[in-house]
């Protein structure tokens, strides 16, 4: 069983004090990723855009001083830590990497045939020997997912392993839904397995134009990730802003993350897309409109992430 010091986040640097990270983070981002599937040739992040990618991080760091990304492309997904070890270097933004496995139809082989125990025994393999041969080590599992009301069968078996690792390992769990669906039942599933709510983000729930979802999940203790703003194709952001404003109003702005979920070369700022600085340069200015002041965005922005990315295992 492997315990980290409190207030210690591990990125693809090295361990990273919480008291380190001034600026804001962004909770849930690709910078290295494979997606690709008849229909979806654009869903690459890989060499030829690696450099792009650190540019406009290291945009971001001296614009707004974005600090953190919690990187949450796993296994299945075209993983690639040593890329993400460039592009923090090169950026001066520290990287978070993660470890789990995606929604079904991303599911290696291995993974349809393997049960619990042995995909307990793969995610235990990287959380504390490492990814690769720098052995980089996961700061987090995620992002593990399903793709229904409740997970399939082989998505049971990969979130159940999930909680179960965090569970013994102290890191924490983000998810990935399909246009939000599914989000209690994802809850539920993991902590039946012993994790607390607290060390789970629940994925894509701007997604989801349902309220009182939202409050539910953060009354129960987990977070509830807006990380996909900007993505309007799938959701505009006058509604994503509609329902963060509800639960903020309703209490609950420290159960919020928010992130851009940038996943396809064609959302890079270089090929005219949103970026990854969406959230600051657009979303973030209508929410202060709005009348939110300054510490509640830091707390969404830079301490719940923190909390959840920093907690331990006691």
């Amino acid at each position: 069983m492997t315990c980290r010091p409190a207030g210690t986040i591990r990125t693809v640097s090295g361990p990273l004090p919480t008291s380190a990270v001034r600026g804001p983070v962004l909770a849930h981002e690709h910078l290295a990723l494979d997606l690709r599937r008849p229909g979806r040739p654009a869903a690459l992040l890989d060499g030829r855009h690696e450099a792009a990618i650190a540019a406009e991080l290291a945009d971001l760091h001296g614009q707004f001083g974005l600090s953190l990304v919690v990187e949450q492309t796993c296994r299945g997904m075209g993983r690639d830590v040593a890329a993400l070890a460039r592009v923090s270097a090169t950026s001066g933004v520290a990287v978070v990497a993660a470890t789990g496995w995606y929604y079904e139809p991303f599911h290696p082989p291995d993974v349809r045939r393997a049960d619990v125990g042995r995909l307990v025994e793969t995610l235990t393999r990287d959380v504390e020997d490492g990814i690769g041969p720098a052995r980089i080590r996961p700061g987090l599992i995620g992002e593990v997912g399903s793709h229904g009301e409740r997970p399939s069968a082989p998505e049971r078996r990969t979130l159940t392993a999930a909680a179960r690792v965090a569970a013994r390992t102290g890191l924490s769990v983000a998810t990935h839904t399909c246009l939000g669906r599914g989000g209690p039942a994802q809850l539920a599933l993991l902590t039946a397995q012993g994790l607390a709510p607290h060390r789970i983000a629940i994925g894509h729930q701007d997604l989801l134009d349902a309220p009182a979802v939202h409050r539910r999940l953060a009354a129960e203790g987990a977070y509830v990730a807006f990380d996909t703003v900007g993505k309007t194709a799938y959701q505009d952001d006058a509604t994503r802003l509609r329902l963060l404003l509800a639960l903020v109003d309703a209490g609950h702005a420290d159960r919020v993350l928010l992130s851009c979920d940038i996943s396809r070369h064609t959302y890079l700022t270089c090929q005219g897309g949103q970026g990854y600085g969406h959230v600051f340069r657009s979303f973030l200015p209508r929410v202060r409109a709005a009348g939110v002041g300054d510490d509640l965005v830091d707390l969404m922005t830079r301490r719940n992430p923190l909390r959840l990315l920093g907690s331990r295992f006691t």
